[in-house]
């Protein structure tokens, strides 16, 4: 019997998380707690209310759940009925089905079960992690994974363990690993005023990055815009008075490139 997944949305025609035209589904519940999050009712494994209900929450996919409940367990089966639906447009786009979170390895069993199930109807899958989990996690559904949206925060461990909460050792020994597989893997770089956006910072990870052999990175721009989620669920966003300029993005694609890697800016206008 297949078990259900706790998803706290559903977005359709996303462009932004791998190739065309895609569906993103977010799985609640993540062991990394980063200061930053844009997604701060992912963090929880279980439903959470809010304080006050909100037009803002899940308006492109109220089946998923009302205004006063964030997260709800939902069937392989359920999911993809509302996946097909769209199949003329990842056809016409190159595009399919993107499993995001939270993070997608913390409910293993759901991903796998969902994976194989869209290999069965030959759509394109795109898995976007933190990449901290078990290796057994990635073994598990990595033939089943076109692409994997890896995300590289912070190189020092003490910085980030006070930012995110958990240990990067396990994080960096996986993109090694997956790497070693010719796995297919877009390396993610949110840019976090006065936190990841230090030279020393990105001079480390490009470093890292190409030692590897990787060569291109996506750049990730701060929004400041989510503080309105942690009004609404009681917390306090400790990264509302940040911004990110124009500047700094491309005095960050500059350093990067010193390590021979390619930038591209994503989700900036």
């Amino acid at each position: 019997m297949q078990r259900p997944g706790m998803i706290f949305d559903i977005k359709k025609y996303t462009i932004h998380d791998g190739p065309g035209i895609r569906t993103t589904i977010f799985l609640k519940g993540c062991p990394l707690h980063c200061q930053w999050c844009q997604n701060p009712e992912s963090m929880s494994f279980r439903p959470e209310r809010l304080d006050r209900p909100s037009r803002h929450f899940y308006v492109n996919s109220p089946w998923v759940t009302d205004r006063m409940t964030i997260g709800k367990l939902i069937s392989v089966n359920r999911i993809i009925d509302e996946i097909m639906k769209d199949t003329v447009f990842y056809k016409a786009s190159g595009g399919g089905i993107t499993i995001s979170g939270g993070e997608p390895l913390a409910q293993i069993d759901f991903v796998d079960s969902l994976l194989k199930v869209c290999k069965k109807n030959r759509l394109h899958t795109v898995i976007d992690t933190s990449g901290y989990a078990d290796w057994a996690c990635f073994e598990k559904i990595r033939r089943q994974t076109d692409l994997f949206l890896y995300d590289m925060k912070i190189f020092d461990r003490k910085a980030h363990i006070k930012y995110t909460g958990v240990d990067n050792t396990i994080i960096f020994e996986n993109l090694e690993k997956l790497i070693a597989t010719r796995a297919k893997i877009a390396i993610r770089f949110p840019l976090i005023p006065q936190v990841t956006d230090a030279v020393a910072n990105m001079r480390a990870i490009g470093n890292f990055l190409s030692k590897n052999k990787i060569r291109e990175i996506d750049i990730l721009p701060f929004n400041f815009l989510c503080y309105e989620k942690y009004n609404r669920i009681g917390k306090r966003y400790p990264f509302r008075s940040s911004r990110t300029t124009r500047s700094r993005i491309e005095s960050t694609v500059k350093e990067f490139s010193k390590s021979g890697l390619s930038a591209k800016i994503e989700g900036w206008a």
